[in-house]
């Protein structure tokens, strides 16, 4: 079945906000379980939050526990399930296992046919030091993907991300000047950046590229002891939080109206007004600054 566009008409969005721990059927189901509630409130489009399979900082733990992309009985599960309910799943990302020691940390946009349309890895990896004493190396488990990648919703284009992208914004910049009009942040922050960056940084994104931010998250304490900010939100192209929740499992809802992303860039069309410049430094001369270049990958 294809699916046609549909441009000017509104839709429903869930945001699925789990507290994966560490036993990947137990978190596929519960993640199953809330899509089903979503579903029954009318959403159209859902999205789960970063690493819905598996919350571990363990990464001999890690690879034992993750499977191939062709073998995973999760992805096979969700996709069953957006089949089930005729929905758009997007699943914010899984541990995917790629090579004997190297994981890929995957998002996958499903259509209602449960065929994957898009996928995506994580491109930039979570490597830091925080100051209440909390290290992160995500690259000692993650590949780090190499490719933007945007994907064709019945409603409009949506480009794929994932938790950390967040802090890159000639990223999004990239994604919307391909077509966006939605932009998919799922995410697993911690506690301590959530509360300093999460509502700015989302906001930001919104309003730099005119585009709905949809950003489903991890909250709460987990089994590994890592502890995420929650607050799976969904903000509108003019930097407006319409959607939030807290800190628990559960899922927000908002309705979506594309038309409202072509008021926004209409008002301030800064996508249409960025310019090459040059950096000149005191004693090196000018230093000349090209716009990015990203590969980005369409589904077909």
């Amino acid at each position: 079945m294809t699916f046609q566009l549909r441009e000017n008409s509104t839709f429903r969005v869930a945001l699925i906000q789990l507290q994966s721990g560490r036993r990947p059927a137990a978190n596929i189901d519960s993640a199953i379980k809330l899509i089903g509630k979503a579903k029954e409130r009318g959403a159209h489009y859902v999205q789960t939050p970063e690493m819905t399979n598996l919350m571990e900082s363990d990464r001999a733990r890690l690879l034992e526990l993750v499977a191939p992309e062709e073998s995973d009985a999760g992805l096979a599960a969700l996709r069953d399930t957006a089949r089930l309910h005729r929905i758009w799943l997007h699943v914010g990302s899984l541990a995917i296992k790629i090579g004997p020691e190297m994981a890929a940390n995957r998002s996958y946009l499903i259509d209602p046919n449960g065929d994957v349309v898009a996928s995506y890895d994580k491109i930039h990896m979570f490597d830091v030091d925080l100051a209440n004493g909390e290290t992160y190396r995500e690259s000692r488990m993650f590949r780090p993907g190499e490719r933007a990648v945007v994907g064709d919703l019945p409603w409009g284009r949506i480009g794929l991300s994932i938790c950390y992208d967040l802090r890159f914004p000639a990223l999004y910049r990239a994604l919307a000047e391909a077509g966006s009009s939605f932009i998919a942040i799922p995410a697993a922050f911690t506690r301590q950046t959530g509360e300093a960056h999460w509502h700015v940084l989302m906001r930001a994104r919104a309003i730099e590229t005119g585009c709905y931010v949809f950003a489903a998250a991890q909250g709460g304490l987990h089994e590994s002891g890592r502890e995420t900010f929650g607050h799976s939100m969904v903000v509108d192209p003019w930097g407006v939080v319409i959607a939030e929740n807290g800190t628990e499992p559960g899922f927000v809802l908002a309705e979506i109206d594309p038309a409202a992303v072509t008021a926004a860039r209409s008002r301030i069309p800064s996508l249409t007004h960025g310019r090459r410049f040059e950096v000149t430094e005191p004693t090196a001369g000018a230093v000349h600054v090209h716009a990015p270049v990203h590969a980005l990958q369409e589904a077909k």
